[in-house]
């Protein structure tokens, strides 16, 4: 699984993550159909954002014709985890009960069915623990 060197995605990149965990695949062309001409930008920065991504291991791509397909490589769950992790290292450093509260904080402001899953993934995470004697 690739490991992101920085905690974040910029604007465009999420947009274009989006656009392929939607679709599944898509070339440049039809990529830029969809969001660069809605944002006024070039072809050209929708294929650099791609090839970025794709270095990044986040997209796979194949060549069909004289054009590259995209498709993710990793699901969106797995990106959220790394971003949020690398999130946690640069910002709480070794005080993880401030990140924990943090998070605590932001998933109490949805609902109470959030805080409940939250609560499910716990015991669940805690079974699987017990399970393995991690």
């Amino acid at each position: 699984m690739p490991k992101l060197d920085r905690p974040y995605l910029g604007e465009l990149e999420t947009a274009v993550m989006e656009a392929l965990w939607h679709s599944g695949s898509a070339d440049a062309k039809s990529m830029h159909g969809s969001l660069g001409r809605q944002r006024g930008i070039a072809l050209s920065t929708i294929q650099s954002t791609l090839e970025r991504l794709y270095r990044k291991g986040l997209l796979r791509r194949e060549k069909v014709s004289h054009a590259y397909l995209y498709s993710p490589a990793i699901e969106r769950s797995a990106l959220l985890g790394q971003v949020f992790e690398a999130l946690v290292e640069n910002l709480a450093k070794d005080q993880t009960n401030l990140a924990l509260a943090a998070f605590v904080d932001f998933a109490s402001r949805a609902d109470a069915s959030t805080l409940d899953e939250l609560e499910r993934l716990i015991a669940q995470r805690r079974a699987h623990q017990g399970d393995t004697g991690e």
